[in-house]
């Protein structure tokens, strides 16, 4: 009879796989958690300003407010997990349900609105141009952007103008006056010499005459083209964001649901030892 009661005490329904591979899975993204915040504010401090004012979003703040949201989250995974308790458990699983639902609808309200979406982002673009000049960084990000997508420009090339150093009015006295960024030209590989004036006086030609030496196509179209064209691959990637969240909320409530069992078995141990009659 004691060795029965023994083998009763030692049994649990909490698996140790589940609960160690739970801890471990938050463990990873709470590290990850304070790497954003660390990016996040080392730019802030290094940039009393924003590098990116004029977009919507600060990225820098952007960081914190993920990583810090990641943070309490895996924090609660990570203690929930180990020390077996419920609540924070709890408190993980449905808060990373909350953020899988609201990925979703903001998926689809993107996709059904996708022509405000469009405004929004034509609408951010006209900014960055319009502050080009301002910051080093948004300068080299909007550079990258347009030789990677090929273009130039938010819907054309023309939309330089709306730069006051690249507007093409007569009261301009800029020497970039008409002109468009290096960034928009055609480059040949045969060219042992690169020519960093290209862009000049581009705006002052007609769109197929400007053709032959800059991209003249914006780069919503570009981008949205290119999205089209690699449907599958934004697939994967969104995919590989939902599967991390779904592996989370899986294994907790697996724990959830071993840790009430094992509590139940606890209840049931306490009374059957305190009353010798059962």
């Amino acid at each position: 009879m004691p060795s029965a009661k023994k083998k009763d005490e030692e049994f649990t329904f909490v698996s140790p796989v589940v609960k160690y591979l739970l801890f471990f899975f938050n463990m990873l993204f709470w590290i990850i958690a304070l790497f954003l915040i660390s990016i996040g504010v080392y730019s802030r401090l290094v940039k009393h300003e924003t590098v990116l004012a004029c977009l919507t979003v600060d990225p820098a703040l952007l960081l914190m407010i993920v990583g810090v949201l990641m943070f309490f989250i895996t924090f609660c995974g990570c203690v929930g997990s180990l020390r077996e308790n419920i609540c924070l458990l709890q408190t993980f699983c449905i808060i990373l349900t909350i953020i899988f639902l609201l990925q979703l609808v903001a998926g689809v309200l993107g996709f059904v609105f996708s022509d405000k979406a469009r405004g929004k982002v034509t609408e951010m673009v006209d900014n960055a141009i319009k502050h080009y000049r301002d910051d080093l960084d948004l300068q080299n990000l909007i550079d990258y952007g347009q030789k990677q997508f090929n273009c130039c420009g938010g819907i054309s090339y023309m939309d330089w103008s709306q730069n006051m150093y690249f507007n093409c009015s007569e009261e301009n006295p800029s020497r970039e006056r008409c002109s468009v960024p290096f960034s928009c030209c055609l480059l040949s590989k045969e060219e042992s010499v690169i020519n960093t004036m290209c862009g000049h006086g581009m705006q002052v030609l007609k769109y197929d005459t400007a053709g032959a030496f800059i991209n003249t196509n914006g780069c919503i179209d570009n981008v949205v083209n290119w999205i089209h064209s690699n449907l599958f691959l934004l697939g994967g990637i969104a995919l590989g964001l939902a599967i991390p969240q779904l592996v989370g909320i899986l294994l907790s409530q697996i724990l959830i649901n071993q840790i009430q069992d094992q509590i139940k078995l606890q209840n049931y141990n306490q009374q059957h030892h305190s009353d010798p009659w059962r």
